[in-house]
């Protein structure tokens, strides 16, 4: 009997897939995604001016393109309290498939650190209301991050560390309070850490993500990313972990179908 070959699938976690770097080409993006098995495109959003250009994405790429909603620590200003009363506003009316993405960022700028930590308790506030994932950046912010998790930890309140570069110490303490690592271009730099970390691990706790349009994994280092390097991604974990490419499609997508629940169609 004839053995039918099976399409591997995977899953983008983050791409920020509305963003005007692929207002060129972005429906050949998504094709060639798709032809390589991406079948789901996770949009975090950043501010209330990038909200449109999402909805706008969800509305041409049904059910591949899924919006989450939330404000990026790097767009907390002055005016964070309104950013996030728009947004309250906006999940009081509808689904998302995630509350992010939020999280500390004290790469940039350090002026409004106080102001990211407050945005990112109300919104796992929200996240626990609703019930949705949090989806946490946390770019030399690793340890504050993990620390505010941890005092606002309930049963319901889970999700990703997205971009995830931490140590394994880290990457444990993540994994005991039930957010998953999303993982991403990091992973195939020659000083990314994370050669020795994923095979400490395993695949059970990753996701797979890009942050298209930022982290474009090898060989394409230093150019845009893409949803359509998923599949250079996720053979990376596979050669770390010694496992077929198979088994890392099927498991982060698991993965990602467990943490995405409550949206999946």
């Amino acid at each position: 009997m004839e053995r039918k070959e099976i399409r591997m699938k995977f899953t983008d976690t983050h791409a920020h897939i509305y963003s005007k770097k692929y207002d060129s080409d972005r429906d050949d993006v998504i094709r060639s995604a798709e032809e390589l098995g991406v079948e789901k495109i996770y949009m975090p959003n950043i501010d209330v001016e990038s909200i449109d250009a999402m909805l706008e994405a969800e509305l041409k790429y049904p059910g591949v393109c899924i919006p989450m909603m939330g404000l990026h620590p790097c767009d907390v200003k002055k005016d964070f309290e309104k950013q996030l009363y728009v947004m309250e506003d906006w999940i009081s009316k509808r689904e998302f498939a995630g509350i992010g993405e939020t999280g500390l960022d004290l790469y940039w700028d350090k002026t409004f650190f106080e102001q990211q930590k407050e945005a990112l308790r109300v919104q796992v506030q929200w996240a626990k209301e609703k019930k949705w994932p949090l989806i946490l950046h946390c770019r030399e912010s690793m340890d504050e991050t993990i620390e505010i998790i941890r005092n606002e930890k309930t049963e319901e309140l889970t999700g990703i560390f997205h971009c995830f570069s931490g140590s394994l110490e880290q990457a444990r303490e993540i994994i005991e309070l039930g957010f998953l690592l999303g993982i991403g271009g990091v992973s195939t730099y020659k000083n990314g850490g994370l050669d020795k970390i994923i095979p400490e691990l395993g695949v059970e706790h990753l996701v797979l993500e890009t942050d298209g349009p930022y982290l474009a994994p090898v060989p394409h280092r230093g150019k845009r990313n893409s949803p359509e390097y998923i599949p250079l991604i996720a053979r990376r974990i596979g050669d770390l972990l010694e496992t077929g490419l198979d088994e890392i499609s099927e498991k982060t997508q698991a993965n990602s179908q467990g943490i995405f629940h409550h949206f999946e169609r």
